[in-house]
């Protein structure tokens, strides 16, 4: 069986890596992407596997490649609260230490580039630029939890539901969402979430959020052709939906 902390397969070559130039490792050169290449592994996650726990010591990091996944924590009668989501190119984990605050598990079928929270720190000591990008991702980061916050404890129902299918169109496109060129205001995608995790990560009720998908139909600013899907018919009047 195998440990939380062991790593799978060797990576292949990361000037393949579809995410190379949006990821952290941007920043690095031939040179310095072969040492990381050698300390980094590929891992394929399944749907509802979890990659980090919540409240155990840091031992991995990783770039999402492809996929999305949830950040969670558990309240203290035991429901799970979504606090964030992460897509490909986004970092995850906890670099230099500590515990992690939150768990982390896929909501779709997911790959990601695992590195030994230990090696990786050593190898970010040794690269000023890795350690410059990881501070721009951390203050990228926080200014996402502050519209966040805007968005939960200021935003009405329907704003709140039409910018959560903003960024899902934005942080989607080419992995999950797609553009109609002959129809460039509109976007198709598949939603990695129930709706009951909607609810949960905007602090709505499962009705509330349902009732909210139905008013934005019946105004032909979205159509539903399942659960899951989503086809948004008018980008820019959901936008002004969105406040």
């Amino acid at each position: 069986m195998q440990s939380r902390s062991q790593v799978p397969p060797i990576m292949s070559n990361c000037d393949l890596c579809v995410i190379r130039n949006h990821a952290i490792c941007a920043a690095l050169d031939a040179k310095e992407l072969e040492a990381l290449n050698a300390i980094g592994r590929t891992r394929s996650i399944v749907p509802g596997e979890s990659l980090i726990w919540e409240g155990e010591d840091s031992v991995l990091v990783a770039n999402v490649i492809e996929g999305v996944l949830k950040l969670s924590t558990n309240t203290e009668d035991g429901r799970e609260q979504i606090v964030g989501v992460v897509y490909p190119s986004d970092f995850i984990g906890r670099p230099f230490g500590g515990t992690t605050g939150h768990g982390v598990t896929a909501l779709t079928e997911a790959k990601v580039c695992v590195f030994s929270r230990r090696d990786f720190d050593a190898f970010a000591r040794e690269h000023p630029a890795l350690e410059h990008k990881l501070l721009e991702r951390t203050l990228g980061e926080l200014d996402r939890t502050r519209r966040w916050m805007l968005l939960l404890g200021r935003k009405s129902a329907s704003e709140r539901l039409a910018s959560f299918l903003l960024e899902m169109a934005e942080r989607l496109e080419g992995q999950g969402c797609a553009v109609d060129f002959d129809k460039p205001n509109q976007r198709r995608l598949t939603l990695p979430f129930s709706r009951q995790q909607i609810a949960d990560v905007l602090g709505l009720t499962i009705e509330t959020v349902s009732r909210q998908f139905t008013r934005l139909k019946q105004d032909g600013v979205i159509d539903l052709p399942s659960r899951r899907d989503v086809t948004i018919l008018d980008f820019a009047a959901l936008t002004a939906e969105a406040g």
